[in-house]
């Protein structure tokens, strides 16, 4: 497995596309949070808090994860490569998990220089430092979570073709889905609890309950659990392929 995590984290750092993903990451974050007008705009909002930076990531992710993830199996799969790794003395889930480590690590990577943005707050606010860290603490702990469901389901949605576009679309599609599509759904009903069931359904509830800096066992549970499912879609799907 390391060796696969290896190898997949010197193939984004030997091209563009790691230096690309990071560096379109922290440019979107940064002009829409410190640039553009708009409701996302730190100075326009009036608070030295990071809310609007927490609502704005996971739509980033959505796009940049499958990004990352589209060519993990479907370059595999193009260059007659996947039947070589599968024949190796490797087993094919230490072949996903180096993958989705690999690609994980550059999206963590993609989130720690925003720390910065902790600092600036605090030097923002009429009293220095009057920030609650707690919630800060929870949301970067939330967004983690809900990236490592992003890039499981990127994995996964790598293995449907060998077309790194079809990868990628097929990719953005399921992470909406799973991010706001129960929540969008939900509206559809009147009923206040079943409205509730339907958004617990999606990650969006999740993680907005981690960002309120109260770590829940069933938010973790929920996000763990979506992440080990979408592992078993990826090994069964590749399973299929070997057949």
């Amino acid at each position: 497995m390391f060796a696969i995590f290896k190898r997949e984290v010197r193939s984004f750092f030997t091209s563009p596309i790691g230096y690309l993903i990071v560096g379109s990451f922290l440019l979107l974050n940064g002009l829409f949070l410190w640039v553009f007008k708009g409701e996302y705009n730190i100075f326009d909002y009036g608070f030295a808090d990071l809310s609007n930076f927490f609502l704005l990531a996971p739509w980033i992710f959505i796009f940049l994860v499958p990004a990352i993830t589209m060519k993990s199996f479907s370059e595999e799969r193009k260059m007659g490569t996947l039947e070589l790794l599968l024949i190796k003395p490797i087993s094919v889930w230490k072949l996903v998990l180096g993958k989705f480590w690999g690609a994980f690590l550059l999206c963590v990577i993609a989130v720690i220089p925003t720390i910065v943005y902790v600092f600036a707050i605090s030097d923002l606010g009429i009293i220095s430092g009057n920030y609650d860290l707690g919630v800060v603490i929870g949301s970067y702990f939330g967004l983690l979570f809900l990236v490592s469901c992003y890039t499981a389901i990127g994995i996964f949605a790598s293995t449907l073709s060998d077309n790194q576009i079809i990868a990628f679309l097929v990719g953005i599609l399921l992470c909406f889905i799973i991010f706001n599509g129960f929540d969008a759904a939900s509206s559809l009903f009147s009923n206040g609890e079943t409205q509730q069931w339907i958004q617990a359904m999606g990650a969006k509830s999740h993680f907005d309950s981690i960002a309120r800096g109260v770590i829940d066992t069933r938010d973790l549970i929920y996000f763990i659990s979506l992440t080990l499912l979408f592992w078993y879609l990826t090994f069964e799907r590749l399973k299929q392929l070997t057949r």
